[in-house]
Parts: C-alpha cells; structure tokens; sequence
C-alpha cells in the first residue's frame, strides 16, 4: 500500500437494455474498462517515481452479475438479441420473475438459507430462465457460469475459483435435490462442471497471481497475488472499517453504532 498517493479514474461501462427489465453487459467490455483504469492508475505512479513493486496484490469486486463462458474462456449469449458479446445479465435483470416463483413454490429446504425464497436477481432463475428461453444459444454452449467478481479474478489469474462471498449470497446451495426439483438437473449430472466446484474464502490467493497476459493488460508485474473477491456492497461494508468516522463520533454514539449503520447502508447483514 502507498499511503501517500490516492488515485481515481473511472470508465463508463456498455449496459444494453433490449426488453423491460432486461439488462445486460458485456464480459469483454468490463475487463477492457477495469484494464484502462488500472493502467492510468498505476501510470500515476510511475509518474510519481513509485514503483510498481511496491504494489503487493490486488482484489476485484463488482456486482452479483451473471456471466456466460465457453470452454475457452469466451463469451456466450444471454440475450434475446442473440449477439454473443452480450453474455452478462446484470444483477438488477428481472427477466426471471416466473422462474424464481416457481423455484419458491416448491418450498425446497434450501429456501430457508434465503430468507424462505429466491429473488429473480439472484443466479439460479436466471440460469433456469437460460436453459428453459435459450436452450441452443446458451445453455447447452455454455461450460461455465461466473458471477461478475469471480470472473475478473479468472480473467487476472486463469483460474476459476469461486467465492464463498458469491455463493452463499446468490447461488442459493448446491444441492442435489433442490437443483433436480427445480430442473436444473443437467448441473448435478455433469458433477457441476457448469459452476466450477473449488471454492475460497474472500482474501485468499487465487491460482499464482497475475498471468502474464493480464499483467500486461493491467501494467502491473506478473504473478501479482491476486485475492478471491467479494460482492459490491461487502467490499464497501469492509472499506468503512478503515474509515475516517471522527466527524460522526459523539458522546452518545459509540464507534460500534457507526459501524453497524455503515454496514446496513451498504446492504450488509451481520450475525451479531
């Protein structure tokens, strides 16, 4: 960390919406974007004679977006449209709406992991509705499913690993039973290949760092430790602990106080 030199750039991303409550993005355009930032950020400071050694890791966080990968890595089609480029159903997509009630009427045991059901925001509906609107286009192409934060670290490290953050907060389970009630069968028969089975916990080193193919594309040093990533709003609930919260200290309001507030405006639920 260098302490000394705060940096920001910002790039806007592609988001196409072809239908009410369609919203998709671009896998390919993402990490181009996320590739510019980084390199302007760390042209900084090389301007500002800081070595780019000096930088120990990096971690990604993004958004519980859908992502749609064939067996290289490229992207395959979640769009009416039908265009291959468009293979991110963002977080906020409802396209899933009669799926996800139907998930909830079976009133599967998992559910109660959920809050009692599903959200069509969350992965598993949207996969159903892959499978069940674009069969050929979609599913049967696609070897695995990513959520947006996981695929930046596969893309830095060649590696795809989950995220226990991701999973427990968006898949919903893994079980077999839920998974064939439901009639996404096709995961369980294929040993899950299709969701890629090795799981970290956020922090934890993914594969061996930065390849050398994305440490170009991010002027920063191959082999970079690169940490297994968290969902948005959990990367903004852990940024708040290192916060300035002096201003908002009073006699009657503990730092804990603030803590928890910070952490509930960013969507976070804590087991106390």
């Amino acid at each position: 960390m260098v302490k000394s030199c705060r940096v920001l750039h910002v790039r806007p991303l592609q988001i196409w919406q072809p239908l009410p409550d369609y919203y998709e993005q671009s896998s390919e355009d993402i990490w181009r974007n996320v590739c510019l930032v980084v390199k302007e950020v760390s042209s900084v400071l090389t301007d500002k004679n800081i070595s780019i050694q000096k930088i120990r890791g990096i971690g990604f966080d993004a958004t519980c977006s859908l992502v749609a990968l064939d067996s290289t890595g490229g992207p395959v089609t979640i769009s009416p449209s039908k265009e291959p480029h468009r293979n991110v159903i963002m977080w906020l997509d409802h396209r899933a709406m009669d799926q996800a009630q139907r998930i909830n009427n079976t009133k599967h045991k998992v559910l109660s992991y959920v809050g009692g059901g599903v959200s069509p925001e969350m992965e598993i509906p949207k996969m159903l509705w892959l499978k069940e609107m674009l069969p050929g286009d979609c599913w049967e192409k696609s070897a695995v499913f990513l959520e947006l934060p996981e695929f930046l670290t596969y893309r830095a490290t060649n590696d795809r690993t989950r995220s226990m953050c991701s999973l427990v907060c968006s898949q919903s389970g893994w079980d077999d039973s839920f998974l064939e009630a439901i009639g996404l069968e096709d995961l369980v028969n294929t040993n899950y290949s299709k969701l890629a089975s090795k799981v970290s916990s956020p922090g934890e080193p993914v594969g061996k760092g930065l390849t050398k193919t994305a440490a170009a594309d991010l002027g920063l040093w191959n082999g970079m430790p690169v940490g297994t990533s968290l969902i948005d709003a959990h990367a903004g609930g852990l940024g708040v602990i290192g916060a300035d919260v002096s201003t908002l200290l009073g006699e009657n309001k503990p730092l804990t106080s603030c803590l928890r507030l910070s952490f509930v405006e960013h969507h976070l639920v804590t087991w106390l």
